[in-house]
């Protein structure tokens, strides 16, 4: 899915809403550790398996991957999939069921003017921090550096 088509998305739900606001960027997120737990569960998955050889030893790399996403994202409180908006005075997640789909349920909608935006870089994700200054709550998200997840975007969108 493009920005454009995000951005699309993420207007229609929000109208949905009763919020009419224009959405400046968009892009694709998972709960922060979505990646590392993946690399961990592919490790264990493929010790489990590596004294039966070929194809059973790829079915455990990759189910373990698979399934301690799930479990990492599950504990997470949020959405496996988010499409995040940016608008000139919220960000707002909503959940997707899978990459790159429709804006769903609303997960997070958070005034920026209240807001603190931490990232950090690792390797192959960047890592949103989204703080709430009067609470110090925070909800932190990773978005992969591919550049169709257009998670930059949303990053670049929230650091001006």
């Amino acid at each position: 899915m493009s920005e454009e088509q995000m951005v699309q998305s993420i207007e229609g739900a929000l109208t949905v809403l009763g919020v009419h606001e224009e959405v400046e960027a968009a892009g694709e997120f998972q709960p922060r550790g979505h990646t590392g737990s993946m690399f961990a569960g592919g490790l264990i998955g493929d010790s489990l398996t590596s004294g039966f050889g070929g194809l059973a030893d790829s079915v455990g790399t990759v189910g373990g991957a698979i399934a301690a996403g799930h479990i990492h994202d599950a504990s997470s409180g949020l959405p496996d999939w988010m499409l995040v908006g940016v608008t000139p005075t919220h960000v707002c997640g909503f959940a997707a069921s899978h990459p790159r789909r429709h804006a769903g349920a609303l997960v997070f909608r958070l005034p920026r003017e209240s807001l603190e935006v931490k990232v950090h870089q690792r390797v192959n994700v960047r890592v949103l921090e989204l703080i709430e200054t009067a609470t110090g709550a925070n909800i932190q998200l990773e978005g992969n550096r591919l550049p169709v997840t257009h998670s930059k975007d949303v990053i670049t969108a929230l650091e001006q």
